[in-house]
């Protein structure tokens, strides 16, 4: 998402979420001072511009029936409008901060250069955490027979044999998501997220 996007979704997520949910009167949380809580809503309104203004709207009538506090008059947590927003529209690969630094890492290029980043992709997008070695073993287990997949069927188109349908789309499929994590490699990269 380049800035000028970028501004006019953190413009329409104040107008359509904050805004609305203010105007309801949910305060701030008792927890946060009132620096804390503007930059809780400056956080949520970044983290939030790659929303659609229907599921903004989604996303403020379901906070909105979600208040926090004892008298149910207290704006959300961030984390809680952030799990929300990502049940109601989960933020594409290029969107996510976290996918791009992964990918821009060692790891990342580990994972490209040895076939199993579609892996990695399924697995960030599901935990939404940094894998550690325990789970980049699983990851790479989970890989394991797809990587032995794409090299036989390369081989045999190497050697000018013709791949039945089956294998000739599961192919194709496999190498556009390859590409997809290189395209979030170089977004990374471009964030300056290379380790």
């Amino acid at each position: 998402m380049d800035s000028t996007k970028q501004a006019d979704g953190e413009k329409k997520v104040k107008q359509l979420l904050i805004k609305p949910l203010e105007r309801r009167g949910l305060a701030k949380p008792s927890s946060l001072t009132k620096v804390q809580f503007e930059e809780m809503v400056q956080d949520l309104c970044a983290r939030l511009a790659y929303m659609t203004e229907a599921n903004l709207a989604a996303l403020e009538e379901h906070a909105a029936g979600h208040p926090s506090g004892k008298d149910k008059d207290r704006f959300p947590i961030a984390n809680r409008i952030l799990e929300w927003a990502a049940q109601i529209q989960p933020p594409g690969d290029d969107a996510s901060p976290l996918i791009r630094a992964v990918f821009a890492n060692n790891l990342g290029r580990d994972a490209l250069d040895n076939g199993w980043a579609p892996e990695l992709l399924a697995e960030l997008r599901q935990s939404r955490k940094w894998p550690g070695a325990w789970a980049v073993k699983g990851i790479k287990e989970r890989a394991h027979d797809a990587v032995r997949r794409i090299e036989d069927l390369e081989y045999r188109l190497s050697r000018g044999d013709e791949l039945n349908p089956n294998e000739s789309d599961w192919r194709v499929r496999r190498l556009s998501v390859i590409e997809k994590c290189r395209r979030i490699a170089q977004l990374g990269t471009q964030d300056g997220g290379k380790a």
